[in-house]
């Protein structure tokens, strides 16, 4: 069985959100879908009044949890509430996934049973489609702080053969590869594998909490881009557009390597070594 968390934060309830909750509840393997709302209460309240038609059609079945939290507890924290559940009811797999996502309810059917016969897997990422078709490389290897702050201070030059390894792009993307690193936009998870890591790190508001939960899964299990199957992702990219996401990502990057090491990171060499 398989739960499912998607955290909202000011959704867009018609374009994304109820397009995605039709498809996933055909997906035959479903025991529950969370739906964690960190969006502020006064501006929640005008968009489900806004949409309570339609989402009271949606919401007539006990498939789906909605739960509006009192403030923005951020991305991991909030799977975490979603992710103990499945844990408490032993749900033998967890689908971490943002709500801008198109998937087929039968492809995530089918990456369920897989990870069922391959009991080595803790984690798996489908490949990741842009709308235009063109592929995202969400599957990397362990960021160091040139990776990071040089993709977004330096020019695209200085750091494009860097980046390409980073990515994975010096590898065989149409075979398996067991990533250290898999984004968190789509997060098929064992939950024996995620309770096993701690789960997510809660002092990381957002952006590199995908890293530190899946290099700590690395370490027991195998983390798989598989490329058998895809999704698509409308990725937003804040960062890149708004300057106050991008100082909580460069706040959150730097705990990150207040954790694990600048420049000194023993097992981001060797799990880099693919």
């Amino acid at each position: 069985m398989l739960n499912i968390s998607i955290v909202l934060y000011h959704p867009r309830w018609e374009q994304e959100v109820l397009p995605l909750l039709e498809e996933l509840l055909r997906v035959k393997c479903l025991r529950k879908i969370y739906l964690i709302d960190n969006t502020e209460a006064d501006i929640r309240r005008e968009q489900m009044a806004k949409e309570n038609a339609t989402l009271g059609e949606q919401f007539a079945t006990n498939k789906i949890r909605f739960m509006a939290m009192p403030e923005n507890l951020g991305y991991g924290k909030a799977h975490n509430i979603a992710l103990r559940e499945s844990a408490y009811y032993k749900t033998a797999f967890h689908l971490v996934m943002n709500s801008d996502i198109q998937v087929k309810a039968e492809d995530i059917d089918a990456m369920h049973d897989w990870m069922e016969a391959h009991p080595e897997v803790g984690q798996l990422m489908p490949k990741v489609l842009s709308p235009d078709g063109t592929q995202q490389y969400l599957a990397k290897r362990l960021p160091s702080p040139i990776d990071v702050f040089g993709r977004r201070f330096l020019p695209s030059w200085m750091i494009k053969r860097r980046n390409k390894r980073y990515e994975l792009r010096d590898l065989d993307l149409s075979r398996p590869v067991n990533a250290p690193y898999l984004s968190g936009c789509f997060m098929m998870l064992r939950t024996a594998a995620a309770v096993e890591a701690g789960l997510f790190d809660e002092r990381f508001f957002m952006y590199p909490e995908d890293i530190d939960l899946t290099r700590r899964i690395h370490r027991n299990w195998l983390t798989l881009y598989y490329p058998q199957w895809s999704i698509v992702h409308a990725h937003a990219q804040a960062s890149y557009k708004n300057r106050h996401m991008l100082r909580i990502h460069i706040r959150n990057m730097c705990q990150y390597f207040n954790k694990w090491g600048w420049l000194f990171d023993s097992e981001r060499h060797r799990f880099n070594q693919l």
